[in-house]
């Protein structure tokens, strides 16, 4: 049997960070109680978990106030929240051309009530320029909504240039962290991000199941609750309430994986995102290095380690990817994504569409010897 060598964190991390496990199973086990519901000690003290990891993420963020920090499933689920809760007929926004299909299977579900978009034009790289955004602009644009770095090849967007370009037209500005959080720093004040949607289980190295998103005052009073229901507060009242995080959190929480997130953010305040996310670079940049052996392989996207993260998509134009993909599985143990990775618009942009690439993703507890392995794996494959 060969080892088993995960480089598909970009869709999610494995291993999950220590503890993570066994803070779900502890709760589990010894109390699985309901928040906002039960008046007993136990529910009180998970309460305070639960504020606890919501004042985490306002700190990993830099936002204002805790009350600001949502939870919901995944980061699919807040981007609906905020496509479906803010746009009216009429409106029209501005995405980027290497969006995940998180943001424009919803928007195209949309255009039929005279809702529309505009993509923002991307190089062969995935680089974007800002001063391409205000040409964009019209009288109807309510919000640019884009994701902070691609899925698909790493490239990471200027958020900060276009937050500012946002400010400067009284835009709603909207980030995908999904590949970044926990690799880079983000600020929402300081790039004028009014909603920042996370998921708990890539970079932030939690559960599946666990995400959400944090919103600015300004958008707050624009944006419609998708979802109604229970909330525990103000049960006298068949209407929502008004304040958050409750006007946003019907119904019951997913406990474990928001313990399962604390766990996680723990330990990743202790070991350092900048140092996890240097050793991912390293790996990346070595990877990188090793693949110019072997002349069948293109890579999408940025050739360098410069302005990306640990994302790398592989395209073998003489060969099928996915028969690749497989044999890396098969015969050596290395586990990969192929295909189009819901994001057949930065397939077009990076011209990899509609063949798709197979996807490197990098985790800190990575090895340079995997990355050996999976290099001589394709030379063999390829007869390098």
């Amino acid at each position: 049997m060969n080892p088993k060598i995960y480089f598909d964190n970009g869709s999610t991390s494995w291993p999950k960070a220590p503890q993570v496990a066994s803070s779900m199973s502890e709760l589990l086990e010894s109390g699985a109680f309901n928040i906002n519901r039960g008046n007993y000690e136990g529910a009180y003290e998970l309460e305070s978990l639960v504020l606890l990891t919501r004042m985490q993420l306002a700190r990993l963020f830099h936002a204002p106030d805790s009350r600001h920090v949502i939870f919901t499933p995944g980061i699919t689920y807040s981007l609906n929240y905020l496509i479906k809760g803010l746009l009216r007929p009429g409106d029209h926004v501005l995405v980027s051309s290497l969006e995940h299909n998180a943001v424009m299977r919803p928007l195209c579900q949309l255009a039929s009530q005279d809702i529309h978009y505009t993509m923002i034009p991307a190089e062969t790289d995935g680089t974007t320029q800002p001063e391409s955004v205000e040409a964009l602009i019209r009288p109807e644009t309510k919000a640019v909504i884009m994701l902070h770095a691609s899925n698909v090849c790493g490239t990471i967007l200027p958020i900060r240039e276009i937050g500012d370009i946002c400010r400067r037209h009284h835009l709603f500005f909207a980030v995908d962290t999904a590949q970044s959080a926990g690799s880079v720093d983000i600020d929402m004040q300081e790039c004028n991000i009014d909603f920042l949607a996370f998921t708990g289980h890539k970079g932030l190295l939690g559960p599946q199941g666990i995400g959400g998103f944090l919103i600015s005052e300004a958008l707050d009073h624009e944006l419609t609750p998708l979802i109604a229901g229970g909330t525990g507060s103000q049960s006298d009242s068949l209407l929502m309430p008004d304040y958050l995080p409750d006007k946003y959190e019907s119904g019951t929480m997913n406990l474990p994986g928001i313990i399962g997130l604390h766990a996680a953010l723990t330990y990743l305040e202790e070991a350092g995102i900048p140092a996890i996310h240097q050793k991912k670079m390293e790996l990346t940049g070595y990877f990188l290095k090793r693949i110019h052996e072997i002349p069948q392989a293109h890579i999408a996207g940025k050739q360098t380690i410069q302005n990306r993260l640990a994302v790398i998509s592989l395209d073998f134009p003489e060969y099928d990817n996915a028969e690749i993909a497989f044999s890396l599985e098969q015969d050596y143990g290395i586990m990969t994504r192929v295909g189009l990775h819901c994001a057949p618009m930065a397939h077009q942009a990076l011209h990899t569409m509609p063949h798709g690439t197979i996807r490197f993703a990098f985790s800190h507890f990575n090895t340079t010897e995997e990355i050996n392995c999976c290099i001589d794996g394709l030379r063999e494959l390829l007869s390098v």
